[in-house]
Order: C-alpha cells, then structure tokens, then sequence
C-alpha cells in the first residue's frame, strides 16, 4: 500500500471513529482558535525541541509523513528533532485553514523553513495536511503528510 494511501486511510479512520457524524460537538468554528493555538505551539517546539512539549502535542499514534515518503511514529519524530537529524532553523506558516468537525480537525498550510538537517543547510517548501484530535481535552496531531510545492 502507497504512503498516500495510508495516509488516508488513517485520516479517514480518525473521522470514522472519533465518535461524530461531522456535526459540531464542542468543535466547529468555535473550536478553530484552539487548533490554531496548538498548530502554532507545534510549530515553535519543532524549532526549540524537547521531549516534553512535543510530547504534549503529538498523539501517541501519530504517523508523520514527509515529502520524501519516510514516516515517522511519535518516537522517532521527536527522536530525530530532539537529536538535530532534522533541524528547523526557522518556520513559516501561510495560508492555514482549519476544518472543525468534532473531536477531528483537519488543518492545511504552505510552510517554508530553514533546516540544518544533521548540520547541513537547507530550505524547504512543503503543503501541509495535518489531522489533529481533541484528546483529553487537548488538540493533538494524530497524521500529517507533506508534498514538496
């Protein structure tokens, strides 16, 4: 099965069991600014990376998949940041739009980063679809899946 397709599959399911029919419960619009305010802590850890606060925002199934196919567990996406195998230097989100149905939110964005992936020097130019889910009262990034613009 392709990377795509299991990506989908994922993101289906985390729609399919999240226990909602697509009708607001506690989510919708009103719930936008909290996803947001996660994204946006995610996005700050990934450049200060620590165990504990990527902890607190990743799912403990989550499957994180990059534009060059490699997906990564919670484990290993926070090992590799952690360990400066993959280094943001500097991140940039544009034009995010977040979807809110239930306890599934599904967020897209343009993002450009400077990197020093194990001390070499890049930039990157990524879409972004990222599924987050309210987990114990917090938003949560359940999958993520990344392709080069």
């Amino acid at each position: 099965m392709s990377i795509i397709k299991k990506f989908f599959l994922i993101a289906a399911s985390a729609v399919m069991f999240s226990g909602c029919a697509m009708a607001p419960a506690g989510g919708g619009a009103s719930a936008e600014p909290a996803v947001a305010a996660a994204a946006e802590r995610l996005r700050l850890a990934m450049i200060d990376p620590t165990p504990a606060a990527l902890g607190a925002l990743v799912a403990d199934d989550l499957s994180y998949g990059h534009s060059s196919g490699k997906v990564d567990t919670k484990a290993s996406f926070i090992g590799d940041l952690v360990a400066g195998k993959s280094d943001f230097v500097s991140i940039t989100i544009t034009d995010q739009t977040i979807k809110v149905a239930g306890d599934v939110a599904i967020v897209r964005h343009t993002l450009a980063a400077d990197t020093n992936d194990s001390g070499k020097p890049g930039k990157v130019a990524l879409k972004i679809l990222g599924i987050w889910q309210k987990q114990g009262g917090e938003w949560k990034m359940l999958a993520r899946q990344a392709v080069r613009i």
